[in-house]
């Protein structure tokens, strides 16, 4: 996935993709947190049929890691940079990691 930043949003993507199923790690900065932000990331994702899970971190990003088929990923990650109505992203860090067969998403603390 190539993207170019915008001025409302810095995102910062590594990508290695074999067209398969693929999990991404994802920070999500900005006033991500106490707006649903967990909440609706998780209904979007169930809504694509990927697994993983969201959780608010203590410096008030939201960690996120998003597992499923590369176009459904894709799609999460463009989601992701707007986020829920009241949340305002400022910056995305995107990194791979590997895939462990999940398919529910869930909300951790």
């Amino acid at each position: 996935m190539s993207t170019t930043p915008n001025s409302r949003l810095a995102l910062r993507h590594h990508s290695a993709h074999n067209g398969g199923v693929i999990r991404k790690r994802v920070l999500a900065r900005g006033e991500v947190q106490g707006v649903g932000f967990r909440f609706h990331a998780r209904a979007e994702a169930q809504q694509l049929g990927l697994g993983g899970y969201a959780r608010n971190r203590p410096d008030g990003s939201v960690e996120l890691e998003i597992e499923g088929r590369e176009a459904s990923v894709s799609r999460m990650l463009h989601w992701l940079e707007c986020g829920p109505r009241y949340a305002v992203v400022t910056a995305l860090e995107v990194s791979d990691v590997a895939a462990i067969g999940e398919n529910d998403f869930q909300i951790t603390d």
